[in-house]
């Protein structure tokens, strides 16, 4: 029987004091003899819709025949999520073998460039033909810059998010993301105003043939709303769709579009009760989901402190009436804060709170979850249990 991956140890190896930008993963990458040499890729940056724009691609990509990569993060449930073939998680077993020759070989290495490079050394021992690979955080600075055969890069938009890493202006921001343009290589956006402008600017300079739905709108253009629920999905859907068109997947939309991706206005009935979960985590998307649920009967929330609590949970203050504040983790903003600050009920454990906002919900009523996806992650797993 194989031993269990240490994920301890994994998720050990933080950024904090550790080398950012793509240079630790270069190496890393040549250390393993350059696996992401052996794939194209699709690079997928922004603030938020990463994930969302992922799932249809791979969708498309998959429909069309190609055997295809996902790299995507965070995990909700399992480890393993962020890495897939052709539709299926990478095993544990994998998993644990890669720990094994980090901890020997690359044992300073940060947790991002580490799976970053596990899931390149399966994409390529596999003989995936493209890979859709979600950008951490940034476009030049992220490890994800290191990749080599970028076919596409696809920016979602630009929103004020990880200013401590990233710049503390839009502008700064935009111009980071907009970074992971090559050369030659189609840069498409559904990014607006200032950060639009940016993305221009960094386009001309580097040369990247730039696709927006203002140039090209037959490429952008939608023949219905993707299956992911709220109206922000049909940007995602834009993008995912002009990506799969201009790598020559046209016939591929209808399959994009028809994609699923947990935690995205995912619905679970319980108990007569609808349960609507969904991880946005920064006031870009809080506004998105407020747009698109705009009334609930209670609201279950939990954050992590380095966000911007205050912006963040503001569009969802109207939303319900009813609050109930947790904790999805060790570095989560203080529940009994939030909870005398906005009005509302606190439970430290997300569990707990789950139970308590699902008490709080009247019959037939809706309760909405947002605020982290480690807490729609936790969430996810208590509902499908019970």
């Amino acid at each position: 029987m194989s031993a269990a991956p240490d994920y301890d140890w994994l998720y050990a190896r933080t950024r904090a004091g550790r080398e950012r930008g793509p240079q630790g993963a270069r190496r890393l990458l040549d250390r393993l003899g350059s696996p992401d040499a052996r794939f194209a890729c699709i690079r997928v940056v922004g603030t938020n819709g990463k994930g969302s724009t992922c799932a249809m691609l791979e969708a498309g990509l998959l429909a069309a025949g190609v055997r295809t990569g996902r790299f995507t993060s965070p995990h909700l449930q399992r480890y393993e999520e962020r890495i897939r073939v052709n539709g299926q998680d990478l095993s544990p077993e994998r998993t644990a073998a890669f720990i094994g020759w980090a901890q020997e070989h690359a044992p300073d290495v940060a947790f991002f460039d580490l799976t970053l490079a596990l899931a390149c050394q399966v994409f390529a021992e596999d003989g995936v033909d493209i890979a859709v690979m979600e950008a951490g955080v940034g476009g030049l600075s992220d490890a994800t810059q290191a990749l080599r055969k970028v076919a596409a890069v696809a920016l979602t938009n630009v929103a004020l998010d990880h200013v401590a890493t990233l710049g503390p202006t839009l502008g700064d921001i935009a111009r980071d993301k907009a970074g992971a343009a090559r050369p030659g290589v189609p840069l498409l956006t559904t990014a607006a105003g200032e950060a639009l402008e940016v993305v221009r600017a960094v386009a001309a300079e580097v040369g990247a043939l730039l696709y927006t739905p203002q140039t090209h709108p037959a490429l952008f253009a939608l023949p219905h709303p993707p299956r992911l629920a709220g109206a922000h999905q049909q940007m995602n859907g834009a993008l995912a769709a002009a990506t799969l068109r201009t790598l020559g997947y046209p016939d591929s939309v209808e399959a994009a579009l028809r994609a699923t991706h947990p935690a995205r206005l995912e619905r679970f009935e319980i108990g007569g009760k609808t349960v609507l979960l969904d991880g946005a985590h920064n006031p870009h998307a809080t506004r998105a989901l407020a747009a698109s649920v705009p009334h609930a009967d209670v609201l279950l929330f939990g954050n992590l402190a380095r966000k911007d609590t205050a912006a963040t949970l503001a569009p969802l203050l109207a939303v319900a009436p009813v609050r109930v504040f947790t904790a999805p983790g060790d570095l989560a903003t203080s529940p009994a804060d939030l909870a005398v600050q906005y009005g509302g009920h606190s439970v430290l454990s997300p569990a707990d709170a789950l139970a308590q906002a699902l008490a709080l919900t009247p019959p037939g009523g809706t309760l909405l979850v947002a605020g982290s996806l480690y807490l729609a992650g936790t969430v996810r797993h208590q509902l499908a249990s019970s």
